[in-house]
């Protein structure tokens, strides 16, 4: 391995403007020596490339990849969608899902390379996006989608269900595509949000006017509300109003999923 400290790393950062990780390669590619690590980063072309990272990258694409048991999704951001819609950069998300999807998140760190090439050729602060992996438990069904967008993915979800099958599992996967849970449960709603819903909600009404006396019970009402809107098994069905995901479901159960959006 090669020697250097944490202030070699800092002082690289601060001469060439790249982050830690590029800093730290730089370092151990060249044996610690910060003159030849200077130089190799640019010659990399990363330290010009660090100056396009304050720049946003709103944009992007998802992609999902399935390896056996388990299924991954990956985004990619960029400044612009024509660069999101560029062969090189769907050629390099593509290979990250894959990558994930059979080896980890950390399998990321394998295109590194490929990354920083890109932001260069491409001139656009081209970032990793949320990476996120189900491996399927013993009796578990995995299920992916992913919504297409002029020629690349920007919603991806994935869905992990016990005791239903497939059709089911794909179901549950399109309506969080549409309607965007941000929980499974109520009881997963952190307590200090629920604490600030009810105070908005509490003001809210008695700014509305409402009898002091009623106020509590109007408050709880609302937050049912929130919660109906919010939390997944509560929602109703995007295919069938009159049912909630929980009632589709009967007596199988969604144990996680997620969702990865470019612009969210």
């Amino acid at each position: 391995m090669a020697d250097f400290t944490a202030k070699d790393v800092q002082r690289l950062r601060q001469t060439s403007g790249v982050g830690m990780m590029d800093a730290k390669r730089a370092l151990s590619e060249n044996d610690g020596d910060f003159e030849a690590a200077n130089r190799w980063l640019r010659e990399k072309g990363l330290a010009k490339a660090s100056e396009r990272g304050d720049r946003v990258a709103s944009e992007g694409a998802v992609s999902i990849a399935e390896d056996g048991g388990s299924v991954a999704v990956v985004a990619l951001l960029s400044e612009t969608d024509f660069v999101a819609k560029s062969p090189e950069f769907a050629s390099l998300i593509d290979a990250l899902a894959k990558a994930v999807a059979a080896r980890g998140t950390d399998a990321v760190a394998e295109h590194q390379d490929d990354l920083d090439n890109m932001r260069i050729t491409l001139k656009e602060n081209i970032q990793l996006g949320d990476v996120r992996r189900f491996v399927a438990p013993e009796g578990a069904v995995l299920d992916a989608y992913l919504h297409v967008q002029n020629g690349r993915g920007v919603n991806g979800v994935l869905v992990e269900v016990n005791g239903a099958d497939k059709t089911v599992a794909h179901d549950v996967a399109l309506h969080v595509a549409s309607q965007r849970p941000r929980w499974l449960t109520r009881d997963e709603v952190p307590p200090e949000r629920v604490a600030e819903e009810r105070q908005v909600l509490e003001t809210l009404t008695r700014n509305e006017g409402k009898p002091e006396a009623a106020i509590p019970k109007i408050v709880e009402g609302r937050l049912n509300g929130f919660f109906k809107e919010n939390c997944l098994l509560e929602q109703a069905w995007v295919k069938d109003q009159k049912q909630t995901i929980a009632q589709l479901l009967g007596e199988a159960t969604v144990t996680r999923f997620a969702q990865v959006e470019i612009g969210r």
